[in-house]
């Protein structure tokens, strides 16, 4: 074996530095010293960020086989990752030296890294052992992260639904293979994809086909298979949980849409975009209807998340390089208006333990600071112009279209009408804040923590600069 391959895994090396250094300041600094591990972790991450975007990482190139794979597009996403999982670092930071998890702290940001890891295995896999390696990876440590509040009820019952969700969507992504492997003889992509050619069009591999969308629809939260979804993200502390609805369902969607259109590409017409088609319109519809009956924040969050999802494959089911860009804008932009949104759930919570919708009540009266970045946040994932959200609806949309055929318009049209729905029930937030003012404010006036503030900073710019700034969407369709 060359073990010199290994050096084309960059990032992944880089990663696994970050992950090296934390671990020993945790393990051998003094416990004074280890009051600044958060500070100290966001800081290497941060360069190893930055060192993401130097030209030399996007050059194509495969390892083993052909079993890893990275290009300019596989950078590019695992880039848009990395300054979502940055965000969330920073918006950590005050939670992370509270009284009840400063023990933990440690523990928190390398089962952070380790998930991001995992992430990184699946996106660049070009072969379903190494896709399934990197699942596993990025799984259970994030069981873990959700039963992190031991002092919380709610945190162990969302750790127990979600470690048997994810084993259960294990399984049948499993089933699924099995039968992949026992048609094709491999489990390369590639090699699939020449069985699936050669053979034509058969019965059995459509069986497998929808065991191995159902098992990616559990991480993805499509429906059906979305029903843990509320409990864990209400149950979970909010850091887990703004993290599982932003990086952990943007890698779920590339490594989904690596899978279909490089492994089962060939059953496009005649499988996958009417399995794929029946699916976006439940999910889009239920999680919009489901959004508008919630009153807590987190479980309106985890419907929101749930709607999103289905907007994100219509990228997928574009099937085309504007499709992959649009997919990646989307994620980009999604991540910097849902982390808004947490930021300020989170400071809330931090400072005065409120989570109901009906807290937010006159909010813009005692924090009108946090009050405009929820207001930017909800404007942004209901696609309000000029807010980025807007510009990455329509171009998803625009993808879709592309593709040119009957069914895909109604598609879009079904989308577009869940679009309206859904700005009803986010302006329901907005009109907690601004106009239910009468009578007393639940949450009172206090300071959020310098590190929450700089997250929620990030985050605005992010929604109102990506709206406006076309070249990073022009950069994207490039390497698309």
């Amino acid at each position: 074996m060359d073990y010199s391959q290994f050096l084309i895994m960059k990032q992944e090396i880089g990663l696994l530095i970050v992950f090296l250094l934390v671990f020993l300041y945790d393990t051998f600094a003094s416990k004074k010293a280890t009051g600044v591990l958060p500070a100290v972790t966001c800081c290497l991450f941060a360069i190893f960020t930055a060192l993401g975007f130097i030209p030399c990482m996007g050059i194509e190139n495969d390892a083993f086989e052909g079993m890893y794979q990275t290009s300019a597009t596989v950078t590019a996403i695992k880039n848009i990752l990395n300054v979502g999982m940055l965000i969330v670092m920073i918006q950590s930071i005050k939670w992370a030296n509270s009284e009840f998890q400063a023990i933990r702290r440690g523990e928190f940001y390398e089962l952070l890294l380790v998930t991001l890891f995992g992430m990184y295995l699946m996106i660049s896999s070009r072969h379903f052992l190494l896709f399934v390696i990197g699942l596993e990876t990025a799984s259970l440590p994030l069981a873990a992260m959700v039963a992190f509040n031991k002092n919380r009820y709610e945190s162990h019952e969302a750790a127990v639904k979600y470690i048997l969700t994810a084993c259960f969507s294990s399984a049948i992504f499993l089933f699924g293979l099995s039968l992949v492997y026992g048609l094709a003889g491999s489990l390369y992509y590639r090699e699939i994809a020449m069985m699936v050619t050669g053979s034509g069009f058969g019965a059995m591999i459509i069986v497998a086909l929808a065991f191995v969308i159902g098992g990616v629809g559990f991480k993805l939260s499509l429906v059906p298979f979305h029903l843990w979804t509320a409990d864990v993200y209400q149950g979970a502390p909010t850091n887990v949980t703004s993290y599982l609805s932003v990086i952990s369902k943007g890698a779920a969607a590339f490594a989904f849409l690596v899978i279909l259109t490089q492994a089962f590409g060939t059953l496009y017409s005649k499988a996958w975009e009417w399995m794929l088609y029946g699916l976006i319109i439940l999910t889009i519809t239920v999680g919009n209807l489901f959004a508008i009956r919630q009153r807590n924040m987190k479980r309106f969050l985890a419907f929101s998340s749930i709607s999103q999802a289905g907007y994100i494959m219509l990228g997928v089911i574009a099937d085309n390089a504007m499709g992959t860009s649009a997919l990646m804008y989307y994620i980009l932009v999604y991540i910097f208006s849902n982390l808004a949104a947490f930021g300020v759930i989170g400071a809330i919570e931090n400072n005065c333990d409120k989570g109901d919708m009906t807290d937010y009540n006159g909010l813009s009266k005692t924090n009108p600071r946090l009050a405009f970045t929820m207001m930017l946040a909800m404007f942004s994932l209901a696609g309000i112009p000029p807010f980025a959200g807007f510009f990455s609806k329509f171009f998803i949309f625009t993808s879709a279209i592309n593709q040119g055929s009957t069914a895909i318009y109604v598609l879009v049209l079904i989308a577009l009408i869940n679009t309206i729905i859904s700005l009803y029930y986010y302006l329901l937030v907005v009109k907690a804040m601004y106009i239910n003012t009468d009578g007393e404010c639940p949450v009172g006036t206090f300071k959020s923590a310098c590190s929450e503030r700089l997250a929620m900073w990030i985050c605005v710019a992010g929604i109102i600069i990506i709206g406006l700034a076309s070249p990073i969407y022009d950069y994207l369709l490039t390497i698309g």
